[in-house]
């Protein structure tokens, strides 16, 4: 029985608020100290490449471990899996909280990332295991305006407390929020119930979840869409810095300019939540994809047009970013929802091949100059329509949820 029938309004609201806690601990863990990325160098004696070790080590070990907490959650149940997680990361924060060094903080950066990615997995895993139908995809747009806003709000706070209270704060302030999260996990998330045992060997059983998985051509297609849509917003984020930088926009006005896409991601994702009731999850995938090509293609117009200016590369990109939000919750849904009883390493795989798909956007930036939006602007609209072009191999389903029950 779905929770969403079964619990009344205030118990619903609470597991809901509950399961959006945990999964962005995650988040808020990655982005909180990058403003004090900036004085690590001098004030640890480090060198730049090692300060941004402990944001590539985090990240590294926060996508790497979904998929060892995903099938192990699959084994022994989400809630035990999500509560050892935040144990690792309420340590890790707190080994942080006292580097002495960049070594130091290194190491307990990783450590940090390894336990946060439980919270991701195991909760995405209880949308799919608690949730039916519409409301599934529902959860998955809570999810997405969650994760939208998480990274600004978190990168304000941490500059905040990194002003007034030094750098130590932010990680004092993260094993905090993982005690909490510890607790209100431990007393109000369900227990759902594991797969059954079997006799196979626990790693036999996570290398036949996966290859199983990987050979459902569903839910590659899935997660094909997942990971090229990040990768278009990475590519963004990587890259808009440059081009809006050639354009005159100092440092301290980029914020500005960069939330032209995380708000409309938002408003998309509120919008989804109220469609996916009408047009179901395939149809809400098509207007996605539709609005975010829309977008590209008229960023890519003005800049072969020579049209040169922070506007009319951000302005396009509104609609990117709503297109994003009103596609990504029923891609993630049918991804974790092709084989229930894997869900857990569904989101594991989906989760590690977004990070990556992400950072090989973000690194192709790089690769090519930006002396204007044109190069960037075919970088992204290519990944567009590769996630557009994964949607339309999936089967042909009228009206109903794709992937979900």
């Amino acid at each position: 029985m779905s929770v969403a029938t079964a619990t009344p309004p205030a118990s619903r609201v609470g597991l809901i608020a509950n399961l959006l806690g945990q999964l962005a601990f995650g988040l808020i863990a990655m982005t909180v100290c990058i403003p004090s990325m900036q004085e690590w160098s001098a004030l640890l004696d480090a060198t730049q490449a090692q300060v941004q070790l402990t944001f590539s080590g985090y990240v590294f070990a926060y996508g790497g471990f979904q998929l060892v907490h995903g099938p192990l959650s699959d084994r022994v149940g989400r809630k035990p899996v999500l509560l050892g997680g935040l144990a690792v990361a309420i340590a890790g924060s707190a080994l942080a909280a006292f580097a002495p060094n960049v070594q130091w903080l290194i190491a307990a950066r990783v450590l940090q990332g390894a336990g946060t990615a439980a919270g991701m997995v195991a909760s995405r895993a209880l949308i799919q295991d608690l949730f039916n139908g519409p409301h599934r995809t529902r959860m998955m747009a809570f999810v997405g305006m969650t994760m939208g806003l998480c990274p600004p709000l978190a990168t304000l706070v941490g500059g905040q407390l990194h002003v007034r209270l030094g750098w130590q704060s932010n990680f004092v302030l993260l094993a905090v929020l993982g005690t909490l999260l510890l607790v209100a996990g431990w007393r109000g998330l369900p227990a759902a119930a594991p797969a059954p045992r079997s006799d196979a060997h626990w790693l036999g059983q996570l290398v036949s979840g996966y290859v199983r998985l990987l050979g459902e051509r569903v839910f590659l297609l899935y997660v094909a869409c997942v990971a090229a849509t990040t990768a278009t917003m990475y590519t963004f984020m990587a890259g808009a810095p440059i081009v809006l930088g050639g354009y005159g926009v100092k440092p301290q006005h980029l914020g500005w300019y960069i939330m032209a896409v995380p708000l409309p991601y938002i408003l998309g994702n509120l919008l989804a939540a109220r469609l996916v009731h009408r047009l179901g999850d395939r149809w809400l995938m098509g207007l996605g994809h539709g609005v975010t090509l829309t977008g590209l293609f008229l960023m890519l117009s003005l800049a072969l047009a020579g049209v040169n200016s922070p506007l009319a590369l951000v302005l396009p990109l509104t609609l990117m970013g709503a297109g994003h939000g009103l596609l990504m919750p029923p891609a993630l849904s049918g991804a974790v929802g092709v084989l229930p009883a894997l869900a857990g390493a569904a989101a594991a795989i989906a989760g590690l091949l977004q990070q990556l798909a992400g950072a090989l956007g973000g690194y192709a930036v790089g690769l090519v100059t930006h002396r204007d939006g044109v190069n960037l602007a075919w970088m992204m609209l290519a990944l567009g329509v590769c996630g557009a072009l994964s949607m339309l191999g999936l089967p042909r389903r009228g009206r109903s949820n794709s992937g979900v029950g």
